[in-house]
């Protein structure tokens, strides 16, 4: 309860903000232009979650259940783009396929664009997750299912897809609460969305009123999205029987698709991140002045890496007990306090900095402008991807296991020690990755919050970006994803320790 009301901060900001306005405030929910306004943002966050899901499992299935060529580094390679800020992916498309650039595509702009470049750059969290839950699925009960006669199509639909379905569901939450909050790919794109509106509100009017009355619509929708996944959720409910199941599954023989399976794999890889670093390659070898030297680059990397780093282990740590109590007490309340936590993930990055920022000043002044209290925007602003993490994971533990032990003698903290978190390692630590990586790219809460002179790979890119000095975006840019990929690297190429601690228990 403690993690839903602070999390909860940025809503309660919004309530306060809309408490007193006007009538001229309230009057912009109900013009003509709302209507449209979140028509088109409907649109936009259905279709870019829709493809980044199917993308996503696509992608997982071809890495982790067959054999497909070089498995491992797609693995890695697919996961990437995950590191690259959404809007250095806009801009490398433009520069790319938009007006001037190597291969001019006239309806870029608009909603293709904005489409394109939020897909490219989501669909790494269904991947992540799904590969994650794939790698803990039992094989024994796809197995079965094919000794009954069913093909290995049916066998997947039938057995393997309920057991993926909660991590897909967290994924695809992710991605649309990300589609819903995000404002750079829109703006460069010049899609009209909601995100946009509330920035323009912000930079244009003294008065924050009718923004934050934009926010609650904002949320409004994102009330929406969680119905949505509770659905997708669905009633039932899929365990792993044993930790001693955790054994590899045969990889499925792909055969004469093999060919065109690594065709869709290069295709998603090139344009989702071969296209944006080529551009900074590209950029980064031209001459520029102004340049920053080793010691600043390292400066900016390690308060990154800092950052990032506390945010995810903070976050990790807050989503074990609401994950817990959202799957082992199941009820309407307890599955509203985890919901609770997804509604900061869609607002604006600039909302959650300015809600902060405001009861910082009025209720804990000396935290105010800390690196204490850049974490902690951080924690609220990624905490739902940690959480559909540990949620996805701990649905699928076995509770029989735990029953045992507590049989044979065990204590809840070492049944936990022991069993639990063993066999919950891979989707946990999947979601702690995406909070270190989503953290590293950060802007607008690292530019109104952090300390004073606490610059970060991210806000460096930003500002050269805003002044169109590609050339000294690059490098920050490129040292950014070069840091986060080892973190991918250990994710994706070696899960086998994670699996081999789950096999322990087992044997005691």
């Amino acid at each position: 309860m403690v993690v839903a009301a602070l999390a909860a901060l940025p809503l309660a900001y919004l309530v306060v903000r809309s408490a007193g306005a006007g009538s001229d405030a309230w009057a912009v929910l109900w013009r003509d232009s709302m209507v449209d306004l979140v028509g088109r943002t409907l649109l936009l966050v259905g279709a870019v979650t829709a493809a980044a899901t199917v993308l996503g499992v696509a992608l997982a299935w071809l890495v982790v259940a067959t054999d497909l060529p070089g498995r491992r580094f797609w693995g890695v390679a697919a996961a990437l783009p995950l590191v690259v800020p959404s809007y250095v992916t806009a801009l490398a498309l433009l520069a790319a396929l938009g007006p001037g650039g190597l291969v001019q595509v006239p309806w870029l702009f608009g909603f293709t664009g904005a489409f394109g470049a939020l897909t490219l750059a989501t669909y790494p969290y269904v991947f992540l997750l799904t590969a994650a839950a794939m790698r803990r699925a039992d094989p024994a009960l796809e197995e079965a299912a094919r000794s009954l006669g069913h093909g290995r199509a049916r066998a997947f639909r039938v057995v393997t897809l309920p057991v993926l379905r909660p991590s897909i569901a967290g994924g695809a939450v992710l991605v649309a609460l990300y589609a819903l909050s995000d404002f750079g790919v829109v703006s460069l794109m010049r899609y009209d969305a909601l995100t946009r509106a509330i920035y323009q509100q912000y930079r244009s009017l003294f008065d924050r009123t009718p923004a934050a009355i934009l926010g609650i619509a904002l949320v409004v929708l994102t009330v929406l999205v969680l119905v949505a996944e509770a659905r997708g959720r669905g009633g039932g409910r899929v365990t792993r029987s044993a930790a001693g199941a955790d054994r590899p599954a045969v990889p499925v023989p792909l055969g004469r698709a093999r060919w065109p399976a690594l065709g869709f794999c290069a295709t998603v890889v090139g344009l989702a991140l071969v296209v944006p670093v080529g551009v900074l390659g590209y950029w980064a070898q031209r001459p520029r002045g102004g340049d920053a030297d080793a010691g600043d680059l390292l400066g900016w990397a390690g308060h990154s890496l800092l950052a990032s780093g506390l945010a995810a282990a903070v976050a990790g740590l807050a989503a074990l007990p609401v994950a817990t109590l959202a799957v082992r007490h199941r009820a309407r309340w307890t599955r509203a306090l985890a919901q609770l936590t997804y509604g900061a993930n869609a607002l604006p990055g600039i909302v959650i900095a300015l809600s902060l920022v405001f009861f910082a000043t009025r209720i804990a002044e000396p935290v105010y402008q800390t690196l204490a209290l850049l974490v902690f925007a951080y924690v609220v602003r990624f905490l739902p991807q940690a959480l559909a993490g540990a949620e996805g994971a701990m649905a699928r533990v076995d509770p029989q296991l735990r029953h045992a032990a507590r049989g044979l003698g065990a204590g809840r903290l070492r049944v936990a020690a022991r069993i639990t978190l063993p066999l919950a390692a891979p989707g946990v630590l999947a979601g702690v990755t995406l909070v270190f990586l989503s953290a590293m790219k950060e802007l607008p809460a690292t530019l109104l919050l952090r300390p004073i002179g606490f610059d970060t790979l991210a806000t460096e890119v930003w500002t050269a970006t805003t002044v169109s000095a590609y050339s000294q975006a690059a490098l920050p840019a490129l040292l950014l994803i070069a840091l986060s990929a080892p973190v991918i690297y250990l994710l994706q190429v070696r899960p086998g320790r994670p699996a081999a601690l789950a096999a322990e228990p087992a044997s005691d």
